[in-house]
């Protein structure tokens, strides 16, 4: 079948507020500093009320939103199932999703009553970020979102492990990775966050099943998720779930393997502002340049450039300057 689509992705819908902050802060308000926590709208509302005052532009996301944002950015076509409800923030939501060119089950979907879902990202003057979420409505994503015919046209499907917070959503995400296996489409999972680990690991377990083609993490997710102290140990383990697995390592860079073979893709020294959405980036970018035709070792290059210039920004998007700088590196290094 012809594929129309590079990227396929399914994973929560969430209005982004950025709001800077200090660790100070953080923890006379009782918010655990660097994880994603899940809260109810009125808490939400009350920690906005003190902090909303240092707000950035506030833009759509959601771990897997950001990812298929990314990809499409440098050129792939991409395709994002989410869901949001009837209400201001949902309306701003589908046309921040679509002016990024993101092929979308809104936008032919009538939106759903009740509250869209909305997530402040704090961030410290270390550049590290702490997410407290309000789910709404998207918690409740399921298979009606998820667009068949388009995913069975895409090359890979992206999944957020995030969506194993929520017992709809998780079987949802079970069910679009099995109609992909069946379909001849590759499978792309991450495991997110190390409290979604912590948490909620025999969901994650549930959505990779019997294996997934490309399993991304961070070191402390890799560590949590195999529970191993030692990272070879970690990768040694997280080796038998997926054909590639893909550690990152923040400033470090990062470690691909695959077939037991570790390609060591080098970090970049760089001023970091802000580290939201650089996990995200990177597997948006790492995914473009394997279904670009990209050897392993160049995607990670790519990934690990892209990530790099945009935690020298606020926001989980790349600016046009960052990204022409990110586009002339492809263009430079021919992936």
């Amino acid at each position: 079948m012809e594929k129309k689509f590079q990227i396929y992705g399914m994973g929560n819908a969430l209005v982004d507020f950025e709001i800077e902050t200090t660790p100070d802060q953080l923890k006379n308000l009782g918010i655990t500093k660097g994880v994603m926590t899940l809260i109810d709208e009125e808490l939400q509302d009350k920690l906005y009320t003190v902090l909303g005052k240092d707000a950035h532009t506030r833009a759509c996301g959601g771990s897997a939103a950001n990812t298929i944002i990314g990809a499409q950015s440098l050129g792939s076509v991409c395709f994002y199932s989410c869901k949001v409800a009837e209400d201001e923030t949902g309306h701003f939501y589908k046309q921040d999703l679509l002016a990024c060119g993101v092929e979308s089950n809104l936008s032919y979907q009538a939106l759903q009553p009740g509250k869209s879902g909305k997530c402040l990202v704090m961030i410290t003057d270390d550049a590290d970020r702490t997410m407290n979420t309000f789910l709404g409505i998207t918690g409740d994503i399921d298979y009606s979102q998820i667009n068949e015919a388009a995913l069975a046209k895409s090359m890979y499907l992206y999944i957020e492990g995030y969506l194993a917070g929520s017992p709809i959503a998780l079987t949802a995400a079970v069910q679009c990775m099995n109609f992909a296996k069946k379909n001849n489409v590759k499978t792309a999972f991450s495991l997110s966050d190390p409290n979604i680990v912590n948490f909620c690991g025999e969901g994650l377990a549930e959505i990779i099943g019997t294996g997934v083609d490309l399993l991304f993490c961070n070191e402390d997710e890799a560590k949590a998720y195999s529970k191993q102290d030692n990272l070879q140990d970690a990768i040694s383990i997280l080796s038998k779930l997926t054909e590639t697995l893909v550690v990152t390592l923040g400033s470090e860079g990062s470690v691909v393997i695959n077939n037991g073979q570790q390609i060591k893709v080098d970090g970049h020294n760089v001023k970091a502002v802000d580290t939201n959405g650089a996990g995200d980036l990177f597997a948006g970018a790492f995914l473009h340049a394997l279904a670009n035709g990209a050897t392993l070792k160049s995607a990670g290059n790519l990934a690990s450039f892209a990530s790099a210039q945009l935690v020298t920004q606020f926001g989980p998007r790349l600016s046009r300057e960052n990204l022409v700088v990110v586009k002339e590196f492809v263009n430079t290094n021919k992936i």
